[in-house]
């Protein structure tokens, strides 16, 4: 079993730049797919990114795909989420989700969440 906690969500114009962190407890975190998801309101959570855990895979969703990055220092039992030239509509939630195995793209595919961090870009 794997505990997450995001942090590092704020207020931020468009075309900045912030950086999500997803803290994880517990062992074998090396062994955890890691995925990023949001909802905006009124919105379905979404899938965003995903890491698997000896970070050999990635993958995105094509609405950020070439503007975020994520990473992982499994070290530091983190997962990182850069995100560069935001965008308004990248407003939402953020939630990391762990797994052990693949790196699904959907919600279903993850047995563990975080209690997700806000992002607010203005325009």
């Amino acid at each position: 079993q794997v505990q997450l906690v995001e942090s590092g969500g704020g207020l931020v114009q468009a075309g900045d730049s912030l950086r999500l962190s997803c803290a994880a407890s517990g062992r074998r975190f090396s062994s955890y797919a890691v995925g990023w998801f949001r909802q905006a309101p009124g919105k379905e959570r979404e899938f965003v990114a995903a890491i698997s855990g000896s970070a050999g895979s990635t993958r995105y969703s094509d609405s950020v795909k070439g503007r975020f990055t994520i990473s992982r220092d499994n070290a530091k039992n983190t997962v990182y989420l850069q995100m560069n030239s935001l965008k308004p509509e990248d407003t939402a939630v953020y939630y990391c989700a762990g797994q052990l195995g693949s790196t699904y793209a959907y919600t279903g595919g993850y047995n563990y969440w975080g209690q997700g961090t806000q992002v607010t870009v203005s325009s």
